[in-house]
C-alpha cells in the first residue's frame, strides 16, 4: 500500500494533472474568441480614420 509520502506525491500530481488540464480547456476555449474579436474590430475600422479626443 502506499505511505505517506508517496500520497502526498499522488495528490501533488493529480493536483497539477487538473490545474493544466483545465488551463488548456480555459485557453482553447478564449483565445480564438480573442483573436475573432480583434479580427472582426480590425475590419469594422478598416479605412476609417479614428480620431482620438485628450
Amino acid at each position: 500500500m502506499f505511505e505517506f509520502d508517496q500520497y502526498l506525491g499522488f495528490l501533488a500530481f493529480l493536483t497539477i494533472l487538473t490545474i493544466g488540464f483545465w488551463l488548456m480547456i480555459f485557453l482553447v476555449s478564449i483565445i480564438p474568441f480573442w483573436i475573432g474579436g480583434s479580427v472582426i474590430e480590425i475590419l469594422k475600422y478598416r479605412g476609417k480614420e479614428i480620431k482620438y479626443k485628450p
